[in-house]
């Protein structure tokens, strides 16, 4: 690990949770299988943030292709992307972005991994943003530490050991549902 990330804060993102500073002694810290971490940074302000979803399954809605599921998830990269924007200059083309995640670590997930990087993909190609970087997919959890006032990121491959129980609190969620989006459509950018 780089030394840069073995001093300061560490705050961990949990699924659901969207965090943003500008502080130079921060590092977020989060730990994925299926779900996706975006991490989303103001160039010129060196504000940055990340957040951290799971998608469920596909729903089949006619209005939305992903479903309500989906939905949660753009909520979520709104969430984070305004975040950022308001924490810093404002303007989009200052923003620089990186997506973790997507995993496949346990079969009977049904490739939610695979759905997720679709979704991410898709999502920010139609928002008009590309990717200064990404590690998607495999058939491993990760942990990823981000600084948001510099940018950089680290991740590091965790063992199947880990990966067994990651897929384990993502299939209890699942099995919950308890994700629920907005009731309202509403575009935030």
């Amino acid at each position: 690990m780089p030394p840069e990330f073995d001093r300061g804060v560490v705050t961990t993102v949990h699924q659901g949770d969207c965090y943003v500073s500008s502080d130079v002694d921060l590092t977020y810290s989060t730990v994925l299988g299926s779900c996706i971490s975006a991490c989303v940074r103001d160039r010129a302000a060196n504000v940055g943030g990340m957040n951290h979803f799971l998608l469920a399954e596909q729903s089949g809605s006619a209005k939305d292709r992903y479903g309500a599921s989906a939905r949660y998830g753009a909520f979520a990269m709104e969430q984070l992307i305004n975040k950022v924007l308001t924490s810093g200059t404002g303007r989009k083309a200052n923003l620089e972005i990186k997506v973790f995640g997507g995993g496949k670590i346990n079969a009977s997930l049904d490739d939610v991994g695979a759905k997720n990087i679709e979704f991410i993909r898709e999502f920010l190609k139609a928002e008009g943003y590309s990717l200064s970087s990404e590690d998607l997919g495999g058939t491993f959890a990760r942990r990823v530490l981000f600084k948001p006032h510099s940018g950089r990121a680290f991740v590091k491959r965790l063992d199947s050991a880990v990966g067994a129980s990651i897929a384990q609190e993502e299939l209890a969620i699942a099995g919950r549902r308890t994700a629920v989006p907005p009731v309202d459509d509403i575009e935030l950018f």
